[in-house]
């Protein structure tokens, strides 16, 4: 039975579920408070995991002007040392699909494509535009908008970003606030051109190959700051995070902040800053894993992630909404759904949310924190990819629920297949006499090992 849902943001979460509801069956409607429909920021990297969602929402990563990257790898920001990389050559062997990244403004528009287009046998998306929620009733699924209408509906997805209007009416009692980390993140773009002349960067390129790259001090075991790089817009743009110190007041210089924050890192960084047409400096905010994610017919799904695995686990959430909530039989069956939901997301996102408080090499700093979010809760259960076994299919997946080094994060975070571990969980957890499995006639990978499952 087809369920009205109103969804509250159109950012890259609110249209991943959007899109992904829509498949379902359902009827949706999505309320955005801004007139124009774009996603600001930079650039971002859409991991395997995220990749393998979009997949099945029909996106296509060629309209968002992105190619999958060959290696992910930790380098030394002084000297451009190797470190230790992760070769994503075969990563589609590994996890089903590549690495890619993009400008957000391009993946959001995508996204956008394929939330409006027409789906034949399907509802149509509703997209609201500078339509501003105030408040809602949780208990009764009633929105109450700015302009004085109002909107009832049989669930309600805040998708609304870090200043959430839903998310307190959830945590209602049990506020939880953002937590500053201290720092912030420098953000600029350069054409590739302009770097062409730049023989150190050149070299730097030429020796790791296509993909992102972190450059942090190897030296310093105290220090967070450090850069990512990558491409985006097929190859024509170099996107660059500085994670840094947050320092007051220093909004007015940032390129002479910037010296300062990475002086002892290599002089092409410096000759790169100078080149950057413009510079943007962010606060990095995060929460703790929330207690709990619904309240009534709401769901909150904002939450603040850094490390580039926020948009990956909104995009993740739209996969589990899409299998769970297939072949739903009555609008009183929502509460059981949104139940599965929490229940098969809640460790999963925690322990990412853990592993965005530090940069990447430095797991071990938060493994107990990881351990209490580990499934079940203490354990450290590793699968780790073996390559010698690499023809043999049962080892072609890694995935571990406590990350403790920069191999097995990405392997925990990559491998997962929120596809396959929602139908697994749904299968498991039969919620009634009503309840059944979604239809796995339906196309929800892009792979056909449609039952194999990972963990």
């Amino acid at each position: 039975m087809p369920l009205n849902i109103a969804i509250v943001g159109a950012g890259i979460g609110g249209l991943s579920a959007a899109a992904a509801l829509r498949l379902a069956g359902h009827h949706v409607e999505v309320f955005e408070k801004s007139q124009f429909l774009s996603e600001l920021g930079a650039a971002l990297v859409v991991a395997p995991n995220g990749i393998r969602v979009l997949t099945g929402l029909g996106f296509s990563c060629e309209n968002a002007r992105s190619n999958p990257q060959s290696c992910f790898e930790l380098r030394d920001g002084p000297t451009f040392d190797s470190v230790t990389s992760f070769d994503l050559t075969d990563a589609e062997r590994r996890f089903d699909v590549p690495l890619y990244t993009m400008q957000r403004a391009d993946l959001h528009g995508e996204l956008h494509r394929i939330a409006t287009m027409e789906v034949p046998g399907l509802p149509d998306i509703r997209l609201h535009l500078g339509r501003k929620v105030l408040t809602a009733k949780p208990a009764a699924g009633i929105l109450h908008l700015e302009d004085g209408s109002s909107v009832e509906a049989d669930l309600i997805i805040g998708a609304d970003g870090v200043h959430s209007i839903l998310k307190p009416l959830v945590l209602k009692g049990h506020p939880q606030p953002p937590l500053k980390t201290g720092l912030s993140a420098f953000r600029f773009q350069i054409p590739t051109e302009s770097v062409r002349d730049d023989k150190d960067y050149v070299s730097l390129v030429a020796k790791k190959g296509h993909g992102p790259s972190i450059l942090a001090d190897i030296s310093d075991e105290n220090t967070a700051v450090h850069m990512v790089r990558y491409d985006c817009q097929n190859g024509e743009y170099q996107n660059f995070v500085g994670i840094h110190n947050t320092v007051l007041g220093d909004e007015d210089d940032l390129v002479g902040s910037m010296e300062r924050q990475f002086a002892h890192f290599h002089p092409c960084l410096m000759r790169l800053v100078k080149k950057a047409p413009k510079i943007t400096k962010w606060p990095l905010n995060i929460h703790e894993p929330i207690t709990h994610w619904t309240r009534g017919k709401v769901f909150s799904l904002a939450m603040l992630l850094i490390r580039g695995q926020g948009a990956n686990q909104a995009i993740e959430d739209a996969g589990a909404l899409k299998i769970l909530f297939e072949k739903i039989h009555s609008p009183e069956d929502v509460p059981s759904r949104m139940a599965l939901f929490e229940k098969l997301r809640k460790l999963r996102v925690s322990r990412v949310q853990i592993m965005s408080s530090v940069r990447v090499g430095k797991e071990a700093v938060v493994l107990e924190e990881l351990r209490n979010q580990a499934d079940p809760p203490g354990s450290g259960n590793l699968i780790i990819y073996l390559p010698e076994f690499a023809a043999k299919s049962e080892y072609n997946v890694a995935y571990s629920d406590v990350p403790t080094n920069f191999t097995e994060r990405l392997t925990h975070d990559f491998g997962y297949n929120i596809f396959e571990e929602s139908i697994k969980f749904f299968e498991e957890h039969l919620l009634g006499p009503r309840a059944r499995s979604p239809d796995c006639s339906q196309d929800h990978h892009s792979t056909p090992s449609e039952h194999a499952v990972v963990g």
